[in-house]
């Protein structure tokens, strides 16, 4: 039995992890998804001290909460910059850690430091417009989505905090390096703001050498969204790491 933590990416929540919790179960798994402060069913926290380190701790709370240990720790999109975070802090709780189409920042970056200038403005500039300190969500159709999956996102997204998108991560990349990891490269379409971490994770001089030792990069054709898209197929490549 395998313990799987699962952090969705932004102006998502747990909601999203729907389609693939089931599976984990029926597989003999415990699973536990969480949904950080200020979107999904907690939108309702929403409020302008929201940082980096709130959406870290809500990541280590659900842990302890849950009592893991040996976790399969699956982050999505933005949610990379947490679980590394995590995996530099308490690399003795992890199993295995999971990029799924996420960041992969290096030391004292920001998320922001991976986007385009246009959008990393664009966002800065609709967070300090709102008086929550947040920023909308994208078109669903940016996820590959359309249809029903389409319609069912576009409903449950929520505006994301503004302040985890400008704060920076300081971290010792060998901690995190103790920790095996693997890639989740979702290439149909692929979202250009990963395009930076698409190439980092191939990169041998990434983390001065630290990442490709014990780390292995895996495809889906599918696009950002792979645990709305396409659910067993997720599901299968999770269960091939435990």
């Amino acid at each position: 039995m395998a313990n799987f933590l699962l952090v969705h990416g932004a102006w998502h929540g747990a909601w999203c992890w729907q389609r693939v919790l089931p599976g984990l179960y029926q597989a003999g798994h415990r699973a536990h998804a969480v949904t950080l402060t200020g979107v999904g069913e907690r939108a309702h926290l929403l409020h302008p001290g929201i940082d980096l380190e709130t959406h870290i701790t809500d990541v280590m709370a659900a842990m302890d909460a849950e009592e893991m240990n040996e976790v399969v720790l699956v982050v999505h999109s933005y949610a990379g910059m947490l679980g590394t975070a995590v995996a530099d802090r308490r690399p003795e709780r992890l199993r295995h850690l999971v990029y799924l189409d996420a960041v992969l920042p290096k030391p004292g970056e920001s998320w922001s430091s991976t986007h385009a200038s246009a959008t990393r403005n664009a966002r800065i500039a609709a967070s300090q417009a709102d008086p929550l300190h947040a920023f909308p969500a994208p078109d669903p159709s940016v996820f590959g989505l359309s249809d029903a999956d389409h319609a069912w996102v576009q409903r449950r997204q929520t505006p994301h905090p503004g302040g985890p998108y400008t704060q920076v991560l300081d971290f010792d990349p060998q901690r995190v390096a103790q920790v095996p990891r693997t890639f989740i490269n979702c290439t149909t379409p692929p979202l250009g703001t990963i395009d930076v971490s698409r190439q980092r994770m191939v990169d041998p001089k990434f983390w001065d050498g630290a990442w490709l030792p014990g780390s292995q990069v895996l495809e889906m054709h599918t696009g950002h969204d792979p645990m709305v898209s396409d659910p067993q197929g997720l599901l299968k490549l999770l269960l091939t790491l435990v």
